[in-house]
Parts: C-alpha cells; sequence; structure tokens
C-alpha cells in the first residue's frame, strides 16, 4: 500500500515535534496501539536536533514498524532533508510551504508531496508544481468557512488541514471533503511523553480514532 492509500484510509497523521530520540519509538508504540497509522517526524530547523539526526529517528521507525505505520517526514525545507528522509525510509514530505524545487525532488525521488499553503493561488500553484496533496496550514486560525469557502472551486484537489485541529472539532474538518488532517500537541502531548505515561498517550489516540471513525 503506498503512502497516498494510507492517506486516504486513515486520515489522522500524528505530528511528532520535539520528542528526544530515545522516546521516539514508544510514542509511536503507545500511538500505534491506540490507531494512528500516520506519523511525521518533523525537521528541526532552530538546529538543536541535526538534520541527521532526524533522519536516524525516521529510520528506527520506519523498521520497527514496517508494514504497520507509514512514516513520512515534516518541516522539509530543501531538497538536502527530503533525500535524508527518503533514504532513511519516509514514504511522503510535509513542508509549511510550497517551495517548488523540494516539490519536484520529492517526487524525482518517489515519495509523496504534500507542501503547505494558505490562499487558493497557493494551493493551485503548489498542485500545478507536483503535490499529491496540499496542506492547508494554518487550518485553524483560516477556520472550518474559509475551508469550505474555498473548497468549492477547488474541490479537485485533494487538501491536507493542519493546525489547531482537536478531539472536539476533528468531526467538523473532516466532514468539509478533507483528505485528512495533521495533528500535533492536541495528539502527540509531550507531557505524557516526557513523564512517561505512554498508557495515557494510548487512550488519548484511541479518543482521536472513534471520533475519525464517526465522521
Amino acid at each position: 500500500m503506498n503512502a497516498q492509500t494510507w492517506i486516504n484510509q486513515h486520515q489522522i497523521i500524528a505530528i511528532v515535534r520535539g520528542v528526544p530520540g530515545d522516546q521516539i519509538l514508544p510514542t509511536a508504540k503507545a500511538l500505534h496501539d491506540g490507531g494512528i497509522r500516520l506519523l511525521e517526524i518533523t525537521f528541526d530547523q532552530s538546529g538543536k536536533t541535526s538534520s541527521l539526526d532526524t533522519g536516524r529517528s525516521i529510520e528506527a521507525l520506519a523498521r520497527a514498524f514496517e508494514g504497520r505505520m507509514c512514516i513520512g517526514a515534516g518541516t522539509v525545507m530543501t531538497v538536502e532533508q527530503a533525500d535524508i528522509a527518503a533514504k532513511a525510509g519516509a514514504q511522503y514530505m510535509i513542508s509549511p510551504h510550497s517551495d517548488r524545487a523540494v516539490i519536484e525532488h520529492t517526487k524525482t525521488i518517489g515519495s509523496v508531496s504534500i507542501p503547505g499553503a494558505m490562499t487558493p493561488s497557493e494551493i493551485v500553484q503548489a498542485y500545478q508544481w507536483g503535490a499529491d496533496f496540499v496542506k492547508l496550514f494554518p487550518a485553524g486560525t483560516l477556520g472550518e468557512g474559509y475551508i469550505k469557502a474555498i473548497r468549492a472551486p477547488i474541490s479537485h484537489i485533494p487538501l491536507l488541514a493542519v493546525g489547531g485541529i482537536d478531539e472536539l472539532n476533528l468531526n467538523r474538518f473532516l466532514s468539509l471533503g478533507l483528505s485528512g488532517v495533521g495533528i500535533g500537541s492536541n495528539l502527540v502531548n509531550l507531557k505524557l511523553i516526557r513523564e512517561g505515561r505512554f498508557d495515557e498517550l494510548t487512550r488519548l489516540a484511541e479518543k482521536f480514532r472513534v471520533k475519525e471513525q464517526h465522521a
């Protein structure tokens, strides 16, 4: 099953940001036990975590959860980061922006491209450059009404919504015809992870899965 099929089928991408390397695997296991099947490991543009270390985390997850989770890379800002992620086993590249070179290179190396955009013009441009999905960001700030309005003329472009989505509004966002959503700290709770409360993280993930199944 390719990454596009994984995304269309499972819809919820858990965004893993700021999780120490030694806690990546137990975090992924807890999310998997709660029903999450899509995981995005983000690059740290501040430099506190090197791109190579991010690649190692992706590689560890891709090996440990092969066939059970679809692992992708997030905050992919450069062609070099796309290469690191792809070599590590990431099947999709998510960015906060739309960069033509990154989109085209991602397609060249056989990965699924998910650049970020906000306006209809940006969304259409990213899609014309080859994006498989376009990440509407920040979705929570823009609001459901905005998404509904822009979906009317560009319903042919697969959209993911990221930013401000939680267990209370998940149903409403998915009902707008989106291909899926990305959820960060509202799902990947850093306090629970740091305190080793992985059973609680699993129960949190289950809440989101229940919401999705009834969307």
